[in-house]
């Protein structure tokens, strides 16, 4: 029988950016941006606030843009503060790139595996999908869902009793799938 597993978002990620007032590394974002608008130009920002000191960092989400050019609904979202339009751009590669900046996920995730009558089974397939990109060791994902060790998990991959098409060392923040023999 095939499981089927879900990596979901529990709240909006830390951003990993150095503060110039306090050195603290990390800010928070609860959704809310700011836009301005000059003559035909406009720029919005996704607002962040330190986790040290609480100064307000701007991400860039455009800037000197053509009013025309912006879709009406981003600007509609990002004037109501949507917190869906957050989590979608702060996993933008290129806002990442643009700001210079990194997610933590650290505690803002969960595992949703459907329930327990897989654990006493000798062999499962799981399929695990990522309903954001979050990056998690599988490993740390297959410890999770089955009620085992890491070190166990490592054990059983070394052991060749945890099959996948993906390399299930470092992080995956994709849809994979695995077998698991006990």
């Amino acid at each position: 029988m095939l499981y089927n597993w879900t990596v979901l978002p529990t709240c909006l990620p830390l951003v990993r950016r150095r503060c110039h007032t306090c050195a603290s590394g990390s800010f928070r974002t609860g959704g809310k941006f700011r836009v301005n608008a000059n003559h035909k130009l406009i720029d919005a920002w996704l607002l962040a606030l330190c986790t040290g000191c609480g100064e307000t960092a701007k991400l860039t989400v455009f800037e000197r843009a053509k009013v025309r050019s912006v879709r009406p609904e981003l600007l509609d979202r990002s004037h109501h503060n949507d917190p869906g339009l957050a989590a979608e751009l702060l996993q933008d590669p290129v806002l990442q790139r643009r700001n210079r900046v990194a997610l933590d996920w650290a505690g803002a995730w969960r595992l949703d595996t459907g329930g327990s009558d897989h654990l006493g089974q000798d062999a499962i397939d799981v399929s695990v999908a990522f309903a954001a990109r979050i990056p998690v060791r599988p490993v740390r994902l297959i410890a999770e869902g089955c009620g085992l060790a890491r070190a166990e998990v490592e054990r059983l991959l070394a052991a060749g009793k945890v099959v996948s098409g993906v390399r299930l060392s470092g992080k995956l923040s994709g849809d994979f799938a695995f077998t698991l023999k006990h």
